[in-house]
């Protein structure tokens, strides 16, 4: 069955003043997912999305965890099969406000500032991801107000901790394999290259992170009786992790580069509009570094990293304390590139560091994440709905970029689901994300709502 969607999209022009109104309902509530004390505020927000889909012709129902609730919801759709199951995927909890003072408004009372762009919306929350989940449940919300259906079957998948590092999705995911099962997974909750061009994110890099703890001496030791006799485990920690790149930048983990291959949109990147002067000067440098031979985009985008995250040991206090102390910990993280094995550089880390440890010292390896890159297969059928729906509402075509960073759920949704994602974004990289005065361009929420149900139309085609 052919649905027609001019008649939506009418819909949702009427209906602006309404869904902002909505917006800023579910933006009122702050559901801090990690504040013990905002509790019950993260299952209102969970509640008041059951509400609105339930609203809209879901059977949804919240769903308890170890932690936040998850939020589940399916629609039917228009029956008779033939089409392609989507699962929306999305968060409602949100970062902590701190600093407040840095706030020019409330940050739960929803604010519209009008700025040389238009109109924003400034609110914790606005965008990330509140925001840009709102753009595709006021879409379903068309569909359903002037059809009574949608074109496609939906399920609706939305968690409260993921500003926490996702403790239940996984445990959640598995037990919940079959309901969750779909044959596309759409994501909202990245960028556009920038307020006129669209862009779609075809790669993730992925996540190997670990806690490193260097012990030596049984006990912390003065440093006048036995410093330059035994190791110190700081030096050692600092000495081995000073080897982890050499002259030209590459990381030296044995087998770090062995899977690594060179992509064919590193070319097309090449073309793109990128503002290298802007995106240094932004972070206070002046100077780009990393791998030699490579551009910046490929350097975040394309090519896997190692970078130290942290670093302590011996006495850090007041004064003065000269010990030499009995363990020295780091915390080291790789982003890696589509192929690599994050088991395999795990390893890699431990022979690293095994052939530069001296004698009476020993390594503890902690796992605080490990997964792989996701990138989304060039020829997905999908990904030309989506080029689709894109280029008639911006009126330009979208740009596939990268991304340097990992979405926990996007890796967990594949590995558990065998799913691909589907990154489309609406925000803007200067959002403020997790900073004071976050906020979110009317003009980009809008065309988030009028792409989304664009691209159920698109979907319904593939049937």
């Amino acid at each position: 069955m052919s649905l027609p969607l001019e008649p939506v999209l009418a819909r949702l022009n009427g209906n602006r003043e309404p869904a902002i109104e909505r917006w800023k309902e579910l933006l009122r509530i702050p559901s801090i997912g990690t504040d013990p004390t905002r509790n019950a505020d993260t299952r209102r927000a969970a509640e008041w999305l059951v509400s609105n889909l339930c609203s809209i012709g879901f059977e949804a129902s919240l769903r308890e965890t170890a932690g936040q609730p998850m939020v589940v919801g399916h629609h039917p759709g228009p029956g008779g099969g033939g089409g392609p199951h989507i699962l929306y995927y999305g968060h409602y909890d949100v970062q902590p406000v701190e600093p407040l003072e840095l706030w020019l408004s409330p940050p739960f009372e929803p604010t519209i500032v009008t700025t040389e762009r238009g109109p924003r919306l400034v609110a914790r929350g606005a965008v990330d991801d509140k925001g840009q989940v709102m753009t595709w449940l006021e879409a379903l919300r068309a569909w359903h107000e002037v059809h009574g259906t949608l074109p496609v079957r939906v399920s609706v998948f939305l968690e409260g901790e993921e500003e926490s590092g996702s403790p239940s999705l996984v445990p959640f995911i598995k037990t919940h394999r079959d309901e969750l099962s779909a044959d596309l997974c759409v994501v909202s909750d990245t960028v556009m290259w920038d307020i006129d061009t669209p862009a779609i994110a075809t790669m993730l890099r992925g996540l190997v992170y670990v806690e490193l703890t260097l012990s030596g001496p049984s006990r912390d030791l003065h440093s006048g009786m036995y410093g330059g006799a035994v190791p110190n485990p700081l030096n050692v920690l600092t000495r081995v992790l000073g080897q982890l790149h050499d002259g030209e930048g590459r990381v030296r983990i044995p087998g770090f580069y062995d899977q690594v291959r060179e992509l064919e949109e590193a070319r097309q990147w090449a073309e793109l509009p990128f503002d290298e002067a802007e995106f240094f000067g932004s972070a206070g440098i002046k100077t780009p570094q990393g791998e030699a031979g490579r551009s910046t985009l490929e350097r975040t985008w394309s090519r896997p990293t190692c970078d130290i995250n942290g670093i302590w040991g011996g006495y850090t206090g007041p004064g003065s304390k000269t010990v030499i102390p009995a363990k020295a910990s780091a915390k080291l993280s790789c982003r890696l590139v589509p192929d690599q094995d994050p088991e395999r550089i795990l390893a890699g880390l431990r022979e690293f560091l095994d052939a530069r440890t001296p004698a009476d010292c020993r390594w503890e390896i902690a796992t605080h994440g490990l997964s792989p890159a996701i990138r989304l297969p060039a020829d997905s059928p999908y990904l030309e709905a989506a080029k689709r729906a894109l280029v008639t509402v911006f009126d330009r075509p979208p740009l596939m970029i990268g991304m340097g960073g990992s979405i926990p759920a996007v890796e967990a949704i594949k590995r558990l689901l065998g799913m691909d994602s589907l990154l489309v974004g609406f925000g803007l990289d200067d959002d403020l994300v997790h900073s004071p005065n976050e906020k979110f361009e009317l003009r980009c929420f809008e065309a988030g709502m009028r792409t989304h149900a664009r691209l159920l139309a698109e979907f319904a085609k593939l049937g």
